[in-house]
């Protein structure tokens, strides 16, 4: 499991550099199998300056080369020579100067020295968004806005995400710590004890949500009830679905989760913060309107999001509506009941049989009580609009 150490950091009442954190998560059983630092953009723009293209004019032995005159906030400006179509003077770009080392989407690393290009001197090079790990693009170089200040460094100014990762070997019996905050708990308990001050982690943020209408009513049955002893819902109108804000996409990229859109990010969000499995439904495909937990006979097919059809076990739990199964509880969603594209457990809390490794998180005993924290920690039933 992979664990975050700025996201774990949020959740922990003192400040605990990474090396003595992976200490203590070793030290509470929680080995850390490997620790190592994750950068969004590789190399992290170091050396990287924002500059302002004080004057162009073509190249004296080259037709599609441009000397340009740059100002990167020193006491001199830098002459460069770019091959951009795109160039022009009054240009706010980002500069590589002579010992900068950039870091290309593809390829391989390079350090920018003092060149003769065609017999014209460049003291290094105005770059495209491929050029420097942000993008894929090579139309052209990156054009900046007008008010952004030459000299500014290029990290500061794009401010990419950088953390430090733990790889965690977790047993099957360690349910509270498959998420930040149960690592968070676990944590804290070690520190009053080997501090003697007694620490209590943060609570994840619980901004108030409550009901508001019931004009949507989606019903819940639970058949099952000795493997899904509980099972909650919460439905939601005027959902657009959209990007998600870049902190939320930026800590799931960190932790190996690829955003997708904002709700199937928020969902993914709260499963590795709390570790509460969620899964998002479109409401207006909940046939009859109501959510039934329960076994189907074996062999029943059942088409995943992933486009395969499969033969369920008997004792394969699905969440269904009144027609069928909509997903494998706590393994993964249905492709033509869930709109969106999530696979994500469902929300109960005793063990059942199941072949896959998300059954770790569904061990007798441990319940649903440890992971209230969050406010809106249940099924959302989105209706798309």
């Amino acid at each position: 499991m992979t664990i975050s150490y700025k996201w774990l950091s949020e959740y922990l009442p003192v400040t605990v550099e990474p090396e003595r954190l992976s200490r203590i998560l070793t030290a509470i059983g929680l080995e850390v199998e490997n620790m190592k630092n994750y950068e969004e953009v590789t190399g992290s723009l170091k050396g990287l300056v924002i500059g302002e293209v004080v004057s162009t004019e073509k190249h004296p032995n080259a037709d599609k080369l441009t000397l340009t005159k740059v100002n990167t906030g020193g006491a001199e400006l830098l002459s460069i020579v770019c091959g951009a179509p795109n160039v022009a003077a009054g240009q706010k770009v980002v500069v590589a100067p002579v010992g900068t080392t950039i870091h290309p989407s593809t390829g391989e690393p390079l350090t920018m020295k003092l060149a003769k290009i065609r017999g014209e001197e460049s003291q290094g090079m105005i770059c495209a968004e491929d050029e420097i790990g942000l993008g894929t693009s090579h139309a052209g170089i990156l054009v900046l806005p007008a008010d952004v200040k030459p000299g500014t460094p290029a990290a500061e100014y794009f401010k990419p995400y950088s953390d430090t990762l733990y790889e965690i070997g977790l047993t099957p019996n360690r349910m509270d710590a498959m998420s930040h905050w149960g690592v968070a708990r676990d944590v804290c308990a070690y520190l009053t004890h080997h501090d003697k001050k007694e620490l209590r982690p943060k609570l994840p943020n619980a901004n108030g949500f409550k009901a508001d209408t019931h004009s949507l009513r989606i019903d819940v049955q639970v058949e099952n009830t000795q493997a899904c002893p509980r099972y909650s819902g919460v439905s939601i109108t005027g959902v657009k679905i959209t990007e998600s804000p870049l902190w939320l996409q930026q800590k799931l990229k960190a932790i190996g989760v690829r955003p997708i859109n904002n709700v199937v990010d928020i969902t993914n969000y709260i499963q590795h913060e709390t570790g509460q499995p969620l899964h998002a439904f479109d409401a207006d495909k909940i046939r009859g309107h109501k959510v039934i937990v329960k076994n189907l006979p074996a062999g029943t097919t059942f088409v995943t999001l992933d486009e395969k059809e499969r033969k369920l076990d008997a004792d394969d739990l699905m969440i269904c509506d009144e027609e069928g199964g909509m997903c494998i509880a706590g393994v993964f969603g249905g492709l033509n009941i869930a709109a969106l594209p999530i696979a994500l457990p469902a929300s109960f809390s005793k063990a059942r049989s199941s072949k896959a490794s998300a059954s770790a998180k569904l061990l007798s005993g441990m319940g649903c009580a440890p992971m209230r924290p969050h406010v809106l920690k249940k099924e959302p039933i989105f209706r798309l609009r």
